[in-house]
């Protein structure tokens, strides 16, 4: 029998849950015991998945002090001294608090197992287990893939045109040039201030996460702000264009920015790297 408890606080992205079960069924089969702990506001973030794959949710107490880790360890030892017991135990989190727990569950033959984003993973953790999945790569690679490069394998090149028919048209291009020099110059002042909104577009596309964050320093806490607000501070910072979309720009860091909630998102929540 396998188990399978995540820490929503750390497995925090549903793509990462979902990837994280799909490779142990992979790997070490048919995962029985599937459970997920953090506050309502976490396992909010992961209802989705949690409802696909008949994932139980463990709704942590709003305490002063996260108290997460201990409750999902808690349960894992409670686990392993039922009958029958699990013969896999998989912890869905790279932080080095669980050293302990698995360093004991090790010790009493059970197989140990990490799935956790590279990103996330305690270095000292590592060696603790018997075996670490790391998950989260095969978004990344959808992230950078180019779509320019897609576009350019399936285009066509321009078929030529006879040679007759390319010296009329440069002809005929000549007399109309002349024509219209001078109403070229209105509709070069025209597009002149469209440009110049271009341009502002393009500028919002090269945004930085360091660049959010300098902006808006109160994202570096890790706790969830509200959407409206980070807006404004990006305007002023000119890091969002006035009629821009601003979860359309967070969604292009997919591992450092989490809206909540997904649909209809009016906060934002930075996830820092472990």
């Amino acid at each position: 029998m396998i188990a399978f408890f995540i820490d929503a606080d750390n497995l925090c992205v549903s793509s990462w849950v979902e990837e994280s079960l799909r490779k142990l069924e992979d790997g070490e089969g048919r995962v029985l015991v599937r459970r997920a702990y953090g506050s309502a506001e976490k396992l909010k973030g992961l209802a989705d998945v949690l409802r696909t794959r008949h994932i139980r949710p463990f709704v942590n107490l709003a305490l002063s002090k996260n108290t997460t880790d201990v409750a999902l360890a808690v349960d894992v030892m409670d686990l392993s001294y039922q009958t029958p017991r699990p013969t896999v135990i998989a912890i869905g989190s790279g932080d080095a608090d669980f050293v302990p727990l698995v360093l004991r569950l090790r010790e009493r033959g059970f197989h140990m197992v990490c799935v956790s984003e590279q990103g996330k993973m305690a270095p000292e953790a590592v060696y603790a287990y018997d075996h670490v999945i790391f998950v989260g790569q095969e978004q990344a690679a959808e992230v950078l893939k180019s779509p320019a490069a897609e576009l350019q394998k399936s285009a066509s090149p321009p078929a030529k045109l006879p040679a007759v028919r390319t010296a009329a048209k440069k002809a005929a291009a000549k007399k109309v040039a002349a024509k219209k020099a001078p109403a070229a110059k209105k509709v070069a002042a025209k597009k002149a201030k469209p440009a110049a909104k271009q341009n502002a577009g393009d500028a919002a596309g090269k945004v930085t996460v360091d660049q959010i964050l300098n902006a808006v320093s109160s994202l570096r806490a890790g706790q969830p702000q509200s959407l409206g607000e980070v807006v404004k501070l990006l305007h002023d910072a000119k890091l969002l264009g006035k009629n821009a979309a601003s979860t359309k720009l967070f969604k292009k860091f997919p591992f450092h920015f989490e809206l909540l909630p997904p649909k209809q998102p009016n906060q934002i929540r930075y996830i820092p790297s472990s």
